[in-house]
């Protein structure tokens, strides 16, 4: 029987789910979601901010656009 065994696995949660009871274990992956929710809104505020802050990046067809006589 090794660890990757699924009958391992599912005595494995049958047993935490007794010792802790599912209302816990609920209340745990909620406040888990929510700490991955908060994480994902950060960072996407800090690259929003990123982005503001940046100058404009001047790529090789804009700098054609420029040196093109009129």
């Amino acid at each position: 029987m090794g660890v990757s065994s699924i009958w391992h696995w599912v005595i494995v949660l049958v047993i935490v789910a007794m010792v802790f009871g599912t209302k816990k274990l609920r209340n745990v992956g909620e406040d888990l979601g929510a700490a991955v929710r908060g994480f994902r809104e950060g960072m996407k505020t800090a690259e929003e901010k990123e982005r503001e802050s940046a100058p404009p990046l001047i790529t090789a067809k804009d700098d054609e656009e420029e040196t093109k006589p009129s």
